[in-house]
């Protein structure tokens, strides 16, 4: 038993908690759904074998067993239909996966789908979807649907789904692992892959980073970049088919979701560090020794802040020999954007090229944040000059939280840049140009 756990600790820890969790899913999926007496296929075998290392495997077995996620769409073509679709491949829409790119993914194509007169199909390849969870966003948007949304399943290790599509039917990827699983199934000039981040970023150099690179200089297909930002990164870093073939946009806080909340008055101020330790761009480590080191020396003074960890798979964390922040996980979009509303102060990183979400939700809801440079993120103060960007150093990192407590203690300061925020607030405003263009060219 001690044994089984280590391995699965050890599978953790080499492989994430999104990867393990698809692991058990589709573990217990055939449990429960194979006959003992049904073919398995030889994937899965690969996969239940015992170590046995001189048993005999053929590359395209280990390559399929390491690279599942890109395992092609299962595609059928109709000779025609009364109804285009807007189609969306995505790993999953569970409450947890919706923050976001993948809420942006799915306002874009609802937004798009409205304007072809097409139907939203969403594609679904690690969890069923949850149709609530799509109503909750777009209600929370004031997005309606001229069309009802359809929903399928297509699990990656699933050998009975197929999906029909028709010669006009577009499909938005959103990564590079369901661009390369759409690739080989559907027209290739139909595919927007929606890009929110350098990707390559998320793994180490070996071969997760080459696929994930050869996808990324794709020529064949359209790129959709979130931030101009992100954009001229990537083009300064020699991607010249996303400088022919690539569109960018700004992403939109509408104030009826991101705005000022009810303070607490006579209360504590809240100081809020977006905590992913799984997610190692979020430099998880560095921002807790940053927020010791801003508590040691009385730049955030516990009598007058209490600090909110944001995020998940956040451990039980002590600050100061014994303070122990508020954990909030597992929140739904409107929960998260309540809160968000009542933060005075906020610590967000990423080192990545791109701002990320929470700084740009937090100063659309008025509070101060201090993040991160990387590369030609310099200076974010185009979005908001309450936030704050410093050099990832321990020191400079507490400067800048010293610079951001004095603002958002200073309310007149504060107001004011909030009220000069250079945000969009209108998603139909911020996509419309694109939206324009695609229906001129689809």
């Amino acid at each position: 038993m001690i044994d089984h756990i280590y391995k699965v600790y050890c599978y953790w820890r080499t492989h994430g908690t999104a990867t393990l969790r698809q692991l058990i899913f589709r573990k217990l999926a055939y449990k429960f759904r194979r006959p003992t007496d049904q073919f398995q296929h030889p994937t899965e075998q690969f996969l239940d074998s015992k170590p046995d290392h001189n048993r005999a495997i053929d590359v395209a077995q280990i390559s399929h067993a390491r690279f599942q996620a890109v395992t092609p769409l299962r595609t059928y073509f109709l000779p025609e239909s009364q109804t285009r679709r807007v189609n969306i491949v995505t790993d999953s829409i569970s409450s947890g996966s919706l923050f976001g790119g993948v809420g942006t993914a799915l306002i874009f194509a609802a937004l798009l789908a409205n304007k072809l007169n097409a139907q939203l199909r969403i594609i679904t390849r690690t969890e069923r979807a949850k149709p609530e969870n799509v109503d909750h966003v777009l209600l929370l948007y004031g997005i309606k649907l001229e069309h009802e949304v359809q929903f399928k399943f297509a699990a990656f290790y699933d050998q009975k789904y197929e999906l029909d599509i028709v010669k006009d039917d577009l499909f938005i990827t959103t990564s590079w692992w369901t661009t390369a699983a759409t690739l080989p199934s559907v027209p290739n000039d139909k595919i927007i892959y929606l890009l929110q981040e350098d990707e390559r970023m998320f793994y180490p150099f070996g071969d997760d980073r080459l696929r994930c690179e050869t996808i990324l200089r794709n020529r064949n297909i359209r790129f959709l970049i979130n931030t101009k930002l992100l954009f001229d990164y990537l083009v300064h870093d020699g991607f010249d088919n996303i400088a022919a073939q690539g569109m960018w946009f700004e992403p939109a806080f509408p104030v009826q979701v991101f705005h000022p909340g009810a303070k607490d008055q006579g209360g504590k101020r809240k100081f809020f560090f977006y905590a992913r330790p799984n997610n190692l761009r979020n430099l998880f480590y560095l921002g807790i020794e940053v927020i010791e080191q801003a508590i040691v020396q009385q730049v955030l003074d516990l009598e007058h802040w209490e600090i909110f960890l944001i995020g998940k798979d956040i451990p039980t964390v002590t600050f100061n020999d014994g303070y122990t922040p508020i954990k909030c996980e597992n929140f739904s979009w409107s929960e998260y954007a309540e809160l968000v509303g009542t933060v005075d102060l906020g610590l967000s990183l990423m080192y990545t090229p791109h701002p990320s979400y929470p700084p740009l939700d937090l100063v659309a809801s008025g509070a101060v944040v201090v993040t991160n440079r990387f590369a030609n993120k310099r200076d974010l103060s185009d979005y908001s000059a309450n936030l704050i960007c410093a050099d990832l150093d321990h020191n400079a990192l507490v400067d800048a939280l010293r610079q951001a407590v004095a603002i958002a203690m200073d309310s007149r300061v504060r107001e004011q840049n909030y009220r000069n925020n250079g945000l969009l607030t209108d998603w139909q405003q911020a996509l419309d140009g694109i939206i324009q263009q695609l229906s001129g060219e689809a």
